[in-house]
C-alpha cells in the first residue's frame, strides 16, 4: 500500500557552512581579489576595487570605535541605497556593533519606535529621500539636537540616542557630516581594529531587521554573522556566482534582499555590487546593466514588469545578463518567458523566505523545468530543513496539503529584539 510522503525536506549540501565573521570574509575576499571591482554606485560616481573598499570600511570602523561604539551597541541606518549604507554595514560588522535597518519610508512615530525598541545610540542618516525630509523628522523627534554638540545628544523622546551622522555634505546643528565622522578614524589604530575584530564570534548578533508588522507593531528579527553571511553565500552559490559576476542591485538595502542576498552574496564570491540609484527606477536599472555589462540582476516581479515596459527597452544591450533572482511573489509565466528571452536571463531563479530566516529558505535552480520556475518557490536550501504542519495540531501534513511552513537550521534568527 503506497503512502503519501510527508511534506518534510532537508537541503543537501556539498559545501560546508562558513565559520567566520562578516569582517573576516571581507578581508579574505579583498586579499584574494584586490583589483576586482567591489562596489559601483552609479548615482554617486563611486567605483571601488576590493582593496579600496576594504580600506573605506576599515576607516569607518575605526571612526565608529573612536566615537565610542562598542561591541553589541546598536547603530541605526536610515537611508536609501548609497555607498555609505554599505560601508556602514561592513564597518559595524567589523567592530561588532548591531546594525539596525530602518525603512526609508518610515515617518516620525515609526522612527521613534525603532530607535527606542532597539536602543540605538548612533544613527547614520541620509538628509532626505523622495518626499521624506529625514533631518526635519529627527529635529521634530529630538529638538534638543539643535542645541547639542555632535555626539552629546540627550533627548527626552529618544533617551538612548547620542550621535547622529548625516551623509549629506552640508553641516547641520548637532550632527556630524560623514566626512567629519570619518575624520575620527585617525584616533584609532588599525591594530586596535584588528584586535576588536579578532574578539568577535560568528554567532554574535550583528543585524536587526524589522518585520513588516502585519500582526501589530514591527518586530526586530535579530540576526548573526553566521545567519546572514551563510545565507548570502548559498544564495550566490545557487546562481553559480564567481569573481567574474557583476550584480545590479535595485532592491532596497534596508531589506534582506539587498543587504544579504545582494551585498553578502557578492562579497562571499568576489563579485561586483552595482547600485543604479537611490531607489528603483526602471530606466536606471537598464542603463546600469547595459553600461556595466552586468551578468546578474535582482528584483521583485513588478520591477521586471516595469523594466520590460520601459519605452526605450529595445535600445539597451542586455546580452551580458545570465542569472539573477526574482522574489517577493510568484512570477507570472508570461513575465518569466520575457525575462528569459528579452532580458537574456536564462538562469533566473525564484527565492522564498522571510526576515526571520535570513531570509532565503527555498530557491529554484537554473536546471529546473520552466513549469517549476513559475509554479513553485524551489527546493529547500543547503543545510536547512523545511516541513509543512497543520497549525492546529503541529503534525506534519502529507505532500500536496496546505499548512504552515516551518524552517530549521543555521538561518533561523536568534530572537525578536
Amino acid at each position: 500500500m503506497s503512502k503519501t510522503l510527508p511534506s518534510y525536506t532537508s537541503g543537501t549540501a556539498e559545501k560546508p557552512l562558513l565559520g567566520m565573521t562578516i569582517g573576516e570574509m571581507l578581508d579574505r575576499t579583498a586579499e584574494k581579489h584586490p583589483d576586482n571591482e567591489a562596489l559601483v554606485c552609479l548615482h554617486q560616481d563611486i567605483r571601488w576595487t576590493y582593496k579600496e573598499f576594504v580600506e573605506k570600511v576599515d576607516e569607518a570602523a575605526r571612526a565608529f570605535m573612536a566615537i565610542g561604539v562598542k561591541r553589541g551597541d546598536r547603530v541605526g541606518i536610515w537611508s536609501p541605497n548609497r555607498y555609505e549604507w554599505t560601508v556602514t554595514q561592513f564597518a559595524t560588522a567589523k567592530v561588532g556593533a548591531i546594525l539596525v535597518n530602518i525603512n526609508p519610508a518610515y515617518g516620525v512615530h515609526e522612527l521613534q519606535y525603532a530607535l527606542n525598541l532597539a536602543g540605538i545610540t548612533t544613527l547614520v542618516t541620509a538628509d532626505s529621500f523622495k518626499a521624506s525630509n529625514y533631518r526635519e523628522m529627527i529635529y521634530e523627534l529630538a529638538p534638543e539636537l539643535k542645541r547639542s554638540s555632535p555626539g552629546k545628544l540627550k533627548a527626552d523622546h529618544v533617551p538612548e540616542l547620542r550621535a547622529v551622522i548625516n551623509v549629506h555634505e552640508d553641516k547641520h546643528d548637532g550632527m556630524w557630516t560623514w566626512k567629519e565622522f570619518l575624520g575620527f578614524s585617525s584616533d584609532v589604530s588599525q591594530d586596535d581594529l584588528v584586535k576588536r575584530q579578532g574578539e568577535l564570534q560568528f554567532d554574535d548578533p550583528i543585524n536587526i531587521q524589522f518585520t513588516s508588522g502585519t500582526t501589530g507593531n514591527p518586530k526586530g528579527a535579530t540576526l548573526t554573522h553566521h545567519n546572514i553571511l551563510n545565507n548570502g553565500y548559498f544564495v550566490g552559490e545557487s546562481q553559480l556566482l564567481t569573481e567574474k559576476d557583476r550584480l545590479v542591485i535595485p532592491v532596497p538595502l534596508y531589506h534582506c534582499f539587498g543587504m544579504v542576498m545582494g551585498n553578502l552574496g557578492c562579497i562571499t564570491h568576489g563579485s561586483t555590487m552595482i547600485y543604479p540609484g537611490e531607489g528603483f527606477e526602471p530606466k536606471s536599472v537598464l542603463q546600469a546593466v547595459h553600461q556595466e555589462k552586468a551578468t546578474a540582476l535582482y528584483g521583485v516581479p513588478t520591477m521586471f514588469i516595469a523594466e520590460l515596459a520601459e519605452p526605450e527597452f529595445e535600445t539597451y544591450d542586455l546580452s551580458s545578463l545570465r542569472t539573477g533572482i526574482m522574489a517577493g511573489s510568484i512570477c507570472p509565466a508570461e513575465v518569466m518567458k520575457k525575462v528569459n528571452g528579452k532580458m537574456n536571463m536564462k538562469e533566473v531563479q525564484i527565492a522564498y523566505g522571510m526576515t526571520e530566516t535570513s531570509p532565503v529558505s527555498t530557491q529554484t535552480s537554473s536546471l529546473d523545468p520552466f513549469e517549476k520556475q513559475v509554479t513553485t518557490v524551489g527546493r529547500t536550501q543547503p543545510h536547512l530543513e523545511t516541513k509543512i504542519v497543520d497549525p492546529g495540531t503541529g503534525n506534519v501534513v502529507p505532500r500536496g496539503e496546505i499548512g504552515e511552513l516551518c524552517t530549521r537550521g543555521y538561518s533561523v534568527m536568534l530572537k525578536y529584539w
